[in-house]
Formats: C-alpha cells, structure tokens, sequence
C-alpha cells in the first residue's frame, strides 16, 4: 500500500477546506481562505495507520527514544507512530507537551515515559509560523531532551521552516501545502 498516495487522498477529501475569502483564523491570528483540519484524519482508524506507519519509517533509522509534541495536535500521530514501532519490534515512546505545566499533582509539562538526555522527535499536525513546534520544543529543550528535529504533516509554506531553522531545528514535513493547493 502507498501510504503517502492514500494519505493525501484522505486529506484532500476530509480535511482540506477552500474558501473564496480569508475567513479561516489560523492559531496564530492570520486570516487564511483555506484551513486543514487535520484532526478528521489523525483521529481516525485508518489515517493513524497510514500516519504511524509514514512517521515510522521516516524516523527508524534516526533510533529516536520517544517522539511528541504540544498537546492536542501532535497526540495521536505520537500514539499511532509508537503503536506501528512496537509492531516492528522497534518501540519508539509516545510523550505529551502540556501548554502550560499540570496545576496539580506534579505539575508537570511533559508527560510520558522519557528521560532527560533522550533523542526525541517533535512532532505537529500542521506548521504554519512554526510557534507550537517551538514551545514545544523550548519544553523539551528545558525538560533535557535532544531535539532530533520537527515532523508535520503538513507544512503551510509560511515561514515556519525558516523560524524553525533560525532557533536550529529541522523540518521535516510530509506534505508541502503546495501540493494541495494551486497557487
């Protein structure tokens, strides 16, 4: 099966809405006349299986310890990525970064099973400006993780290749917005 084909295919007819006006905001503010709601594919049976199994083999040679990212985006690609390596009898762990650090119990900001000094993936549904991969990955940073680099599924073309690169982080994205959209 082409993951990469079907995946796209699932994206273009579930989560990729075209507007004639901006009257999308996007998280950072920005106005936008297209949005993905990449949710409608992360939070589905077939599209974790096809996302885990992309993700999967595009970090395995890297042998990262974990992979996440902000809560809520980067959740469920984190669990299907770590359900698809314990399959291949490679287990990569699933962690959370919080918004904001837990306001009881331990107050944490990361949850999951990592350690610091561990080589983790940050991972994102959608990169505009790069701002949620780079709170994450200032959390993770502090926590005492090694930033292997930043995986999106897709990456809106907007600056948040360069943010990302300016703060010396990687982007590694599945798709280019381009890709869907004609420009």
């Amino acid at each position: 099966m082409d993951y990469r084909k079907r995946l796209k295919e699932l994206i273009r007819e579930r989560a990729l809405k075209v507007a004639d006006e901006p009257i999308f905001k996007l998280s950072s503010g920005k106005m936008s006349n297209y949005y993905l709601d990449l949710r409608t594919i992360t939070l589905d049976p077939e599209g974790g299986y096809l996302i885990g199994n992309l993700i999967y083999e595009m970090v395995k040679d890297k042998k990262p310890d974990a992979l996440g990212g902000l809560t809520l985006g980067a959740d469920p690609i984190a669990y299907a990525t770590s359900l698809i390596s314990f399959i291949n009898k490679n287990p990569i762990k699933p962690f959370v970064v919080r918004k904001e650090p837990k306001g009881h119990g331990t107050g944490k900001q990361i949850e999951g099973n990592v350690k610091p000094g561990e080589s983790v993936f940050i991972l994102e549904d959608v990169v505009t400006t790069a701002g949620s991969s780079l709170k994450a990955c200032k959390v993770a940073k502090d926590f005492g993780l090694n930033i292997l680099g930043v995986i999106a599924l897709v990456d809106r073309e907007e600056g948040g290749e360069e943010n990302l690169r300016k703060e010396g982080f990687e982007l590694i994205s599945v798709f280019k917005v381009s890709e869907f959209l004609k420009k």
